[in-house]
Order: C-alpha cells, then sequence, then structure tokens
C-alpha cells in the first residue's frame, strides 16, 4: 500500500530565478540546495525545484496550496508580482462547503493553484 506523497517535482528553467520565486514570492521554507536542485517545504511535502533532464524532462504538475483566505492570499500574492490567471472562484458547492480556486503561474511558466474549502 502506498503512503502518504514525500516529495513533488516542479520542473524549473532557472534555479536560482525558480529559487527565490517559491522563497520569496510565496514565502514557502527553503530547505536546501543540492547542485542543480532546490527543495522546499510545503507543510510536510518536500517540493523538489530541478532543471528538464534530457529523457526525464517532465512539463510539471499543478501544486495546490490550501488556504485559509482565498481572496487575502490572491491578493497578497498578486501584490508581489505573482501572475495571476483570474480571480478566485467557486469550483463546486458540496453539502457542508464550497470548493474555491484561484491559478496563477510561477516564474517558470508551471501553472499553481490556491484552494479553499469554505464551509
Amino acid at each position: 500500500m502506498l503512503g502518504p506523497i514525500g516529495q513533488i517535482s516542479m520542473r524549473a528553467l532557472d534555479i536560482e530565478r525558480a529559487t527565490t520565486f517559491y522563497r520569496d514570492t510565496l514565502g514557502l521554507k527553503h530547505l536546501f540546495r543540492a547542485g542543480t536542485l532546490s527543495f522546499f517545504d510545503c507543510g510536510g511535502i518536500r517540493l523538489m525545484l530541478s532543471l528538464p533532464e534530457g529523457e526525464f524532462d517532465h512539463p510539471g504538475s499543478v501544486l495546490y496550496f490550501k488556504v485559509d483566505d482565498i481572496q487575502a492570499t490572491h491578493a497578497a500574492l498578486v501584490s508581489r508580482g505573482v501572475h495571476s490567471l483570474g480571480e478566485p472562484h467557486v469550483i463546486a458547492k458540496m453539502p457542508d462547503h464550497e470548493l474555491w480556486m484561484s491559478f496563477f503561474r510561477d516564474s517558470e511558466g508551471n501553472t499553481l493553484a490556491l484552494m479553499e474549502e469554505r464551509r
């Protein structure tokens, strides 16, 4: 049986630029650098930024960051220069909550998202 996710890998074309974006713009805790790799803590899940590697090159994943107040978080990121792909909006209405999301791009062109489960 599989355990919880331990690490997520995202492709970066410029490790320095991507490290600055994830550390300074998004405010993630930078753990360490190892050569052309840069690692962050995302609430107990490790994020690895890596340069494309020949046959192992991958276009990336969408990271969904849980937040308590999507409007405030979205506004704070936009004020720091984040390229937003749209305002926060309801994706689904569940029996006990609404699922809100907004999407944005990182410094490398990858799509990231904010998500709030609003009661």
